[in-house]
């Protein structure tokens, strides 16, 4: 208990007592622990807007569940060359997301990919 003391002084305990003790503390903890998850939703360059409003469905229940949504654009073949426009739609979708949602990063072009993480709102 006090090592700096003339003479120390020490406590002597029950070892499987106190074990058992700091594992019922640590399950404890890791009970009221919420393991967020990265779920991820794929858009492409030429979606329609059905289609987008299906994944919108999808991502809202995704972020009030607590989960992060991970939105990516995928662009083939002379998609490439109109990477702004992919740009575009991803924001959009994001916008349209923007009540349930904040954005972690903003869109990134990465190869052939944009990627855009969105993080849920808290709820009180």
């Amino acid at each position: 208990m006090s090592p700096n003391g003339n003479p120390p002084v020490c406590k002597l305990m029950d070892y499987g007592k106190y074990k058992f003790d700091t594992v019922k503390k640590e399950k404890e903890l890791r009970r009221n622990q919420k393991i967020s998850e990265i779920k991820e939703i794929q858009l492409s360059m030429r979606i329609d807007d059905y289609h987008i409003s299906f994944k919108l469905k999808n991502a809202q229940k995704i972020l009030q569940d607590g989960d992060k949504v991970k939105v990516s654009l995928r662009m083939r073949g002379r998609e490439q060359a109109y990477s702004q426009n992919a740009v575009e739609i991803v924001k959009k979708f994001v916008n349209d997301l923007a009540e349930f949602g904040f954005v972690e990063k903003e869109p990134a072009i990465m190869g052939r990919n944009v990627f855009v993480v969105i993080n849920p709102k808290k709820v009180k």
